[in-house]
């Protein structure tokens, strides 16, 4: 079963990127995370919403 929350590390390893460039697009407000306790996780949906937006813009251009 796939996991329905990833941490920064994981959200990197799935978009292949570094976890720096996960932590700049979380400050962007381009991935959408959510909180639990002191800890940040970022949904699968974000994941696939992000990579939908980078190929509608590719797309467009």
């Amino acid at each position: 079963m796939d996991a329905l929350l990833y941490t920064a590390e994981e959200a990197a390893e799935i978009l292949k990127i570094s976890r720096c460039k996960v932590y700049d697009l979380l400050r962007n407000r381009d991935l959408r995370s959510v909180k639990i306790g002191g800890s940040r996780r970022i949904p699968r949906t974000s994941l696939e919403e992000y990579v939908a937006a980078l190929l509608e813009a590719e797309a467009v251009a």
